[in-house]
């Protein structure tokens, strides 16, 4: 998920951001609508793509996070 998906996460996050901020301002009717239309399709497909993903990792819940290492839950 490191290489396309979350290039993607992040290109419709900035859309949605910004298509809320148009939301806003006195910009024409046909335009939103337009916006709207293509973002909708963009979400479904960040959605599945994520989804599809062929990512994988060793760690596993008792790891906890890594930029705050913890005893495993076996040690305790």
């Amino acid at each position: 998920m490191k290489n396309f998906a979350i290039k993607l996460v992040w290109f419709t996050s900035v859309y949605v951001f910004v298509f809320a901020g148009l939301c806003q301002t006195s910009i024409s009717l046909s335009i939103l609508m337009t916006l709207h239309t293509l973002g909708f399709p963009l979400i479904l497909f960040m959605v599945y793509t994520v989804l599809h993903d062929d990512y994988t990792t060793t760690k596993t819940f008792k790891d906890w996070y890594e930029d705050h290492p913890m005893k495993t839950l076996e040690e305790e």
